[in-house]
This record gives C-alpha cells, structure tokens and sequence, in this order.
C-alpha cells in the first residue's frame, strides 16, 4: 500500500484516504523494466522498556539519516521505497534524496537528486504502509554505493527498522542535510536501517532479481561490517562475468527469524512476511529459502523476564517446518515464482534437535517440493563431525559462517538453477544442480 500527503498536519487524513490514494503495484512500475537492486525487510523495533540499547532505535527526530546501499544492477533511473510497516503513527518525510556515495558521509558531485512522491517533495506513509518515490535519473554503475538522505521532523524513535545492516549509516546533528555533500554533519552512527526498505533501477530488459530470505545466516550475522561480506552479497559478485551477471541477488533475511512464529526482536514470521518481502520486489522471478534453525532452537531456550527475544518457546518438530514450508512453497507457485530450498547448516545442536535438522535436510533434498535445491549443509559442514561447521568456516559461536564459510554458502549455489526458465518446475523428481 502506498500514499502521499502534502503536509504533516493531513496525516491522518492521508492514513484514512491510503486504499483510495493508491496506485495499483502494475500501474506504479508501469514505466520501464524496473528491478529492484538492494532491499532490507523491514521489522518492528521492540517496545519494551526492558529492551537493551541494542534493541532501541536511535532518536532522530529533527536529524536527517544517510543511508549507504549497494548496488546490484546498472540502470539510469531510481526509484526509493520507505517502510512504515511498524509504524504506530504516519510518517512524514519532509525531504529525501539519492546520490552516489564518495565514501562516508559524503556524496560525489552533482550527483545528488531530490526525491518527490507523485511530484511533491513531502510525503506522509500511514502506519502499516509503504511508500516508493518517482523516478530520477541518475547514471549508477553496477556495484555503486548509493547514499539515500531522509529529513523527518517525526516525533518519537522510528518503530521500524532493520535491525542488523553489517553497515555504517549516519545520523547528523539537528537540521536537514538531505542535500549536504561534504557529510561533515554526520556526527552519529548506527548500524540499522531506519525506515529504508528498497532501491529499485530501471534497467536491461534481460535483469531480473533473486530474493534470498531467511534468518541471521542470510542476513549475515557476524560478517564484516561495511566488507559486504554476507553469503548474497558474495553470490552477487560471483555472478560478474558470468550469464548470471543480470541477476541482482536482494537480500531479505531477518536475523533470529523463525519461519513459523513471530518475535518481539526477530520480526514476522517468514511465512507471513514471504509474499511482502520476497514475493512483491520489482522484477523478482526466484527466491532462495533458508530457514528454520531458529525455530528448532527457541523451543529448548528457558523463558526469561522482560524482553524475551526467543518467546513463543514452542517445540517444533520436522513435520511443523516442513508443512510450512510448503505452504510458503505454494505462494511462490501461485505467483509463478521459483523458489529453491537451502538446507539448514549444522548448528552443534543436541542430539534430540539434530534429528530435527537432519530429518529436515532430507526432505529439502530428496521431495521435489522446491524447484531446486542448494546443498549448504554439505558445503560447510566438518566431514569427520557433520554436525558442526568446519572451523574455518565457523565464525566462533558454531552457528554462523565466518566470512569464509558465507563465500562457500555462495559458491555452492548452482548458477544454472538462478537463470533457469522462470516458470515453476513441474512437480516430480527434485531438480538436479547444475554444478
């Protein structure tokens, strides 16, 4: 859903008039081939006044934040979407732009645009809402960090974020800077997202996006910040010089995100977030699914008081995960999408959840519910104890990849399965990998 509004005060009357305002999705990318080429999904910002500062959106308000994104795709217009799909009140967006980021803070050049929403500079997103700029023309090359500048005077914390970006973004001292170039005002740092949910290029006829989704392995806990060292990020760079080199890999995984319950820290459930994160990007034509560690997981961890990131604490057998993995399955199908399953990587789990996983990565690979499979268990796992990663591929907590372990996740999806036709895969046999 997106609208506009010119002024704050008609806030809520733009969030009472949203379904009427708006455009339908084929009529607003309409004008071009239009692929998204950097995406975050979006989550709640928890409300508890237990929660740690980690947990806490920083304080903007009256501040403008430059956010840096990379790239995917070339093209020569860009259009930005905002997410205000936590949000408890509408925000309003008093000035945003787009430029080419020449490191930091500061933008190269001339290269700065002024974004506007249906021809005005200032806009208001209703709760629950999202909201997409128009195009602009800017000549970005593929692999370009693009800075995106908001100046809000929004009372209050952002209620929707990204939680963990791997990225420096900045926050300046009171004022809007959105059209700064030097980034000295830039005084504050964070590594969220606020409110910035997709970059879209018009570009190539032959480009097309792939969303990853899943949970802190996709994500890219504990890679290195600001390197883009996350397993679709390293994918992205493989495609280069390859017949894949059209394909922008979005990146939409939630860190702590289960496929079958919700959290107060960890978003949505994937199940009920797949068809807005993944499903609705411009251009999208696959997905990529990896999930379901965490579920396995946050049934045996002991409730705490306050903020308990891991509640609900159910116990989740493989039969629970696999029927929602199909029921996740048959929304890609019924928007003629193609999804491919990754298999869950070892965790050092006990015994009793170890079966869980294994009996798990069996069905990924041998039902031929998804249209292919990506093996990324058997790419990182130690051999001589398959329930554990290879030490060089483990990050230290036994759970997520080291940056080398998220290259290997990436080396091990089979280029053939991402530019394959993009009908559905008729149901049968599974897909065989290419590589």
């Amino acid at each position: 859903m997106k609208l506009f509004c010119l002024t704050i005060s008609r806030a809520a009357a733009c969030a009472a008039l949203a379904v009427a305002l708006a455009p339908s999705s084929a009529a607003a990318w309409a004008d071009g081939h239009w692929v998204g080429t950097w995406a975050a999904a979006p989550q709640a910002v928890a409300q508890n006044r237990a929660a740690p500062s980690y947990d806490r959106a920083p304080a903007v308000t009256g501040r403008t934040v430059r956010q840096i994104v990379y790239s995917r795709l070339a093209g020569q217009r860009v259009r930005v979407t905002f997410s205000n799909t936590f949000g408890t009140q509408p925000l309003a967006i008093s000035e945003a732009t787009v430029a080419l980021s020449a490191g930091d803070a500061a933008l190269r050049p001339n290269t700065e645009r002024l974004l506007s929403f249906r021809g005005r500079r200032a806009a208001v997103i209703a709760p629950g809402a999202e909201l997409t700029s128009d195009p602009v023309s800017l000549d970005v090359p593929a692999g370009a960090a693009l800075a995106v500048s908001l100046y809000s005077t929004q009372p209050g914390a952002p209620t929707t974020w990204h939680k963990v970006a791997s990225q420096v973004n900045y926050i300046s001292t009171p004022g809007n800077y959105a059209e700064d170039f030097d980034g000295k005002a830039y005084r504050g740092r964070t590594t969220a997202y606020l409110w910035l949910a997709g970059v879209a290029l018009d570009t190539r006829s032959s480009a097309f996006a792939v969303a990853a989704i899943g949970d802190s392995i996709t994500d890219g806990l504990h890679s290195s910040l600001n390197q883009n060292r996350r397993w679709p990020d390293a994918l992205a760079r493989r495609l280069q010089g390859t017949e894949a080199r059209h394909v922008a890999i979005l990146n939409l995984g939630i860190s702590g995100n289960r496929l079958l319950n919700d959290s107060a820290c960890y978003g949505q459930r994937l199940e009920a977030r797949f068809a807005r994160d993944a499903l609705a990007q411009p251009g999208v034509r696959a997905v990529i699914l990896q999930v379901g560690i965490n579920d396995i997981n946050f049934g045996a961890t002991p409730p705490r008081r306050g903020l308990d990131c891991d509640a609900p604490h159910v116990v989740v057998q493989a039969k629970d995960l696999i029927a929602g993995y199909r029921r996740v399955i048959a929304q890609a199908h019924a928007r003629g999408i193609r999804i491919l399953g990754g298999t869950l990587l070892p965790a050092s789990l006990p015994p009793e959840r170890e079966q869980v996983r294994l009996a798990v990565n069996h069905w990924i690979r041998t039902s031929g519910a998804f249209d292919g499979v990506i093996d990324f268990d058997a790419a990182l796992r130690d051999p001589t104890m398959p329930d554990r990663l290879l030490p060089r591929f483990d990050c230290g907590d036994h759970v997520h990849p080291s940056d080398a372990g998220y290259a290997a996740m990436a080396a091990a999806v089979p280029l053939g399965l991402l530019v394959a036709p993009a009908q559905v895969a008729q149901r049968g046999a599974p897909t065989s990998p290419l590589e």
